[in-house]
């Protein structure tokens, strides 16, 4: 069996952080068992779903690294969702219901003040030829509710039915049917809830593995009702837990809240995105990965824990640094050139400000330092620009090579007698306007001596 699994967000606004990582969990997983990945989107709501959230739903899945094998879009696949509820209604287990929104919630309401679940008590199956006749004459149009297999012979004595399956995250898991509504598969207006259309594609598309959060636990349970309605196998479930911002709020596409647009505008890798979605809340450490097959490497469904994990944007900072510290000047290149930092000088300067890195974009503000001198000149006291005037006046001469630095505060030390702090402070502030930054050893050689000189306060 080839291992398909498919990752189906609504088109409804730009993915965000938890988006990703059902998406990663889904590609780590065809990467660790040659499989197949389907982007499937469920745009069955015309109204909400736009083109350009799928267009940058893709957009921000190549950034991660994963490239669909195929891409498919519900709302062009009307013709087997039609089909099916055809098949479902001739097995009599997809029947009419009239109710309005405001009845079903009196009903509701009804039931819990008898101590009894406010589950949908399928009042529809009762009524007469004349009373749908009515509803019909009413303008009424009916909505179509799936008749979950939890009686014995009785539809209106539902009976304790236990689902079970074996979930690639959580264990053995159970639902009981008994304790759900009927769910409305398709609306008055004759559209498609999600639930449907999901269960169809996955019969069709050949899906063997669904990893999704686990929020759809209860739908799973439903879903696996459907699957044996239709006649189909129902696939492999796997429900890993959810997101949430570092206060426990829920993540949405509608707020935008952590998308991945946001934090590729932000600078942030795209492996430190990955990285932290992947293992935030699982039994991994929490490191960087190079490359989504290193991180393929890591990942394990089953060390995943059950509860909420907090995702902190901080710790994408710590993991882009890690990345920025460790990355290749062949990684780099091409990034470095459209930033304007290129030529003879491109790869001793890469190696020599990398370390001191968030974001790759902060290589810029090092170039200009290195090209230009410091963008704020500093202010010393009249001790230390006699001493700075001292140390220039012992710069050595060029050829320069590696040593120069050594050799030039070695000769410092030795006429002014100053050491450590003292020393390296002002000559750091002089050469780069700053207080902290990569090791002066490198960059004196990209200066080279009259560069040096012109920074001589």
């Amino acid at each position: 069996m080839t291992v398909t699994v498919r990752f189906a967000p609504s088109p409804t606004g730009r993915i965000h952080i938890g988006n990703a990582r059902t998406a990663l969990f889904n590609w780590l997983f065809a990467i660790n068992n040659k499989g197949r990945f389907i982007q499937r989107f469920d745009d069955t709501d015309i109204a909400r779903s736009k083109q350009e959230y799928a267009d940058s739903i893709l957009y921000d899945l190549h950034w991660l690294g994963i490239f669909p094998d195929v891409t498919e879009y519900q709302s062009r696949r009307f013709d087997i969702y039609d089909a099916a509820v055809e098949r479902l209604k001739a097995a009599r287990v997809l029947y009419a219901c009239y109710e309005t929104p405001e009845e079903l919630d009196l009903r509701r309401k009804v039931r819990r003040t008898r101590g009894l679940p406010p589950v949908y008590g399928r009042e529809a199956l009762t009524l007469t030829p004349e009373q749908v006749a009515e509803y019909q004459s009413d303008g009424r149009k009916p909505h179509w509710r799936f008749l979950l297999p939890n009686f014995t012979s009785d539809p209106l004595q539902p009976e304790r039915t236990d689902v079970h399956w074996s979930d690639l995250v959580r264990g053995e898991e159970t639902v009981d049917l008994a304790s759900l509504s009927d769910p409305v598969l398709v609306r008055e207006d004759g559209t498609y809830l999600y639930t449907l259309p999901s269960v169809v594609d996955d019969i069709e598309m050949g899906v063997s593995h669904v990893i999704r959060g686990d929020d759809h636990v209860t739908n799973t349970g439903v879903q696996i009702a459907i699957f044996k309605a239709l006649g189909a196998e129902p696939p492999v479930f796997g429900h890993h837990n959810l997101l949430t911002t570092t206060t426990g709020e829920g993540l949405s596409k509608r707020t935008g809240a952590l998308s991945i647009e946001s934090l590729r505008q932000d600078g942030i890798e795209p492996m430190a995105v990955a990285s932290l979605a992947v293992l935030v809340g699982t039994s991994e450490n929490v490191t960087a990965a190079h490359d989504l097959n290193e991180l393929a490497s890591h990942f394990d469904p089953a060390a995943t824990s059950k509860s909420a994990s907090k995702f902190d944007p901080d710790e994408l900072l710590v993991l882009n640094r890690a990345l920025m510290h460790h990355m290749s000047f062949e990684d780099a290149r091409d990034r470095l050139m459209v930033l304007g930092i290129s030529g003879d000088k491109a790869e001793a300067f890469w190696l020599a400000v990398r370390g001191n890195l968030d974001r790759l974009s902060d290589a810029v503000a090092w170039w200009r330092i290195l090209s230009e001198g410091p963008q704020e000149p500093a202010e010393f006291s009249g001790e230390d620009r006699d001493f700075l005037h001292q140390a220039f006046e012992l710069l050595p001469e060029e050829p320069w090579n590696g040593t120069v630095w050594k050799d030039w505060t070695g000769k410092i030390r030795e006429a002014t007698g100053r050491k450590g702090k003292p020393l390296f402070m002002p000559l750091r502030l002089a050469l780069t306007g700053r207080t902290s930054g990569p090791e002066l050893s490198d960059l004196l050689p990209l200066m080279g001596r009259e560069g040096t000189l012109a920074r001589r306060p």
